[in-house]
C-alpha cells in the first residue's frame, strides 16, 4: 500500500495562489476527501499529486519516493475524472482492458484481468455491450474498472459522481467506498458535496483559497469544526453571538449573555468578558428540555415562519425577536404535533452540544 506525503505545495496562476502552501499526509489504504466550494484548489491539488500540472514550490512523495520529476504514465495511477471519456466504438471489455493494451500485457492476461475488474464492479454481464447501451451508473463503473484493472498503487477520483442523478450517485458511491476497502487501495477523492464526503471517507480535508482550514475524521469536522467556514460548509449550523459573563452551574461551563439577552450554558475555556461566536446544529434542537443528568440545558423561542415534513424529519424555520433565523430539525415527529407557520416555538438543547466557533479560518 501507498503513503502520500505532500510537503508545503504552492501553485501559483498569475496573481492567484491555487495552492498556499499546503503539507498533507495521506495514510495506507484510506480513503482521504479533499472538499470544498468551487475554485478552492481541491482539483489543482490532485493534479499536482497525478504529475498533470507542476507545482511551483514543494514535493510529492509515495511512500520514500520523491515524484516531482516522475512523468504522470510512470506514477502508476488510475484515474477517474469527472467526465468519463469513455470510447463510443470500443465495448465495455475493450474500454477496460485500454490501459492493459498500452502496457503490452499478454491477451490471455487481459481477459483475466478484464474479468476480475468487471466482477468487482458488477459489469461481468455487460462486457460485449457499447457505450451508448449502457445507464449513468454503468459508464462510471466502466470507468472505474478501467482505473483499477492496471492494478495503480494509487487511486485519484475526481468529482466521479457529478453527472449523476442523486439516487444513482447514493449506489455509486457505495460501490466506491467498498471496492475501496476490499482493494485496500489509497484513494484521493475530491468533491463539493459535503454529504458524499461524509459518507465514504477516512479522513477529510476541508479548503478554501487554496488552503486546508481543517482536518480530521467525518465526525470530528462534523461535531468539532475549526471554525465559522467549516461549521457552515460541512451541514447546517445555527450561529449566534454572546459574550461570557461568569462560570456556569457546573465545572467546566461559564455563563455566557447572548446578543439577543438569553443566557446560556456552554462548554469552553474562553475566559470572562470574551466575545464569542456559538453554533448549534439543527438535530441538536429538542421540543423539550432534558433531565437534570448532571448537564444544563439551554432553550430559544421563535416564531416558524416554515414548515417542511420530510418523513423522517421535520424541519423549521423560526424566526427569533431580534430577526435571526434558525433551523432545526425535529427527528421521529409525531405526525399530529406538527406545528404551522405563524406557531412560536420553545427548543432545548444540551450546553454540550454547543460548538464554540473562530473566524472564517481559524483565527479568534
Amino acid at each position: 500500500m501507498t503513503r502520500i506525503r505532500i510537503e508545503k505545495i504552492v501553485k501559483q496562476f498569475g496573481e492567484t495562489r491555487a495552492i498556499d502552501d499546503v503539507t498533507l499526509e495521506v495514510r495506507p489504504g484510506e480513503l482521504f476527501t479533499l472538499v470544498g466550494p468551487s475554485g478552492c484548489g481541491k482539483t489543482t491539488l490532485l493534479r499536482i499529486i497525478a504529475g498533470l500540472l507542476e507545482q511551483d514550490a514543494g514535493s510529492v512523495h509515495f511512500n520514500e519516493d520523491r515524484m516531482d520529476d516522475v512523468p504522470p504514465y510512470l506514477r502508476n495511477i488510475g484515474v477517474v475524472f469527472q467526465s468519463y471519456a469513455i470510447f463510443p466504438h470500443l465495448t465495455v471489455a475493450d474500454n477496460i482492458a485500454y490501459g492493459l493494451k498500452a502496457r503490452n500485457v499478454a491477451p490471455d492476461k487481459i481477459a483475466s484481468k478484464v474479468a476480475e475488474a468487471s466482477r468487482l464492479v458488477q459489469l461481468d454481464e455487460l462486457l460485449g455491450r457499447m457505450p451508448g447501451q449502457l445507464s449513468g451508473g454503468q459508464q462510471q463503473r466502466v470507468v472505474l474498472a478501467r482505473a483499477l484493472v492496471i492494478e495503480p498503487r494509487l487511486l485519484l477520483m475526481d468529482e466521479p459522481l457529478s453527472n449523476l442523478d442523486a439516487k444513482l450517485r447514493v449506489q455509486i458511491r457505495s460501490l466506491i467506498r467498498s471496492v475501496q476497502q476490499a482493494l485496500q487501495i489509497t484513494t484521493i477523492y475530491v468533491t463539493h458535496d459535503q454529504e458524499e464526503a461524509l459518507a465514504i471517507s477516512d479522513t477529510i480535508a476541508v479548503m478554501d483559497r487554496g488552503r486546508v482550514l481543517q482536518l480530521g475524521k467525518p465526525w470530528e469536522l462534523y461535531l468539532r469544526p475549526a471554525n465559522r467556514f467549516v461549521a457552515d460548509f460541512i451541514g447546517t449550523m445555527n450561529v449566534f453571538s454572546g459574550r461570557i459573563e461568569e462560570p456556569g452551574p457546573i465545572p467546566g461551563e461559564q455563563t455566557v449573555v447572548m446578543s439577543f439577552g438569553t443566557r446560556w450554558h456552554v462548554c469552553t475555556a474562553e475566559a470572562s468578558g470574551t466575545v464569542i461566536s456559538l453554533g448549534v446544529r439543527p438535530e441538536s434542537l429538542m421540543l423539550e428540555g432534558g433531565g437534570s443528568g448532571g448537564e444544563s440545558w439551554n432553550s430559544l423561542t421563535g416564531k416558524i415562519t416554515e414548515a417542511a415534513y420530510l418523513g423522517a424529519v421535520v424541519r423549521y424555520q423560526m424566526r427569533m425577536a431580534d430577526g435571526l433565523t434558525i433551523t432545526a430539525d425535529i427527528h421521529n415527529p409525531d405526525f399530529s404535533a406538527i406545528r404551522s407557520v405563524g406557531d412560536e416555538l420553545t427548543l432545548w438543547f444540551a450546553a454540550g452540544r454547543v460548538v464554540t466557533l473562530r473566524g472564517e479560518t481559524g483565527d479568534a
